[in-house]
């Protein structure tokens, strides 16, 4: 085979290899969750990937809430990924707000779509 032949066939498997990695990547984007804490107690807060196995903070870690105080939290996600949040008093985890511990309930009103920003103020109110 003459080598113009074969540079045009290695370029041409490049050309495809480069298209199909990139139709498998996602594109990355940023969110901020800001929660507000209403209730008396502290309160514990995970936020869960709805698209895939994720979890913020992760590592068997939750965002702490004293009684009173407004947090932000902002976290990396993948763009259009849905995340919702789960709270619950601390130690109590029969008293929950949004899709509560270990993402094991509905909810109506506590998903959002990653598409960068800040969310509303989410107030956790008893």
């Amino acid at each position: 085979m003459n080598s113009l032949f074969m540079r045009s066939l290695a370029a041409a498997a490049f050309a495809t290899t480069a298209v199909l990695a990139a139709s498998s990547l996602s594109l990355a984007s940023d969110v901020t969750f800001v929660m507000k804490n209403s209730h008396p107690n502290a309160l514990e807060v995970e936020l869960y990937s709805q698209d895939r196995d994720h979890v913020w903070p992760g590592n068997n870690q939750v965002y702490y809430l004293d009684d009173g105080e407004t947090k932000t939290m902002p976290l990396s996600c993948e763009e259009g990924e849905t995340i919702c949040y789960g709270a619950w008093i601390s130690g109590d985890k029969g008293t929950y707000w949004g899709v509560g511990p270990e993402n094991s309930e509905n909810c109506d009103d506590c998903c959002y779509t990653c598409t960068g920003g800040e969310t509303e103020e989410i107030d956790l109110v008893p």
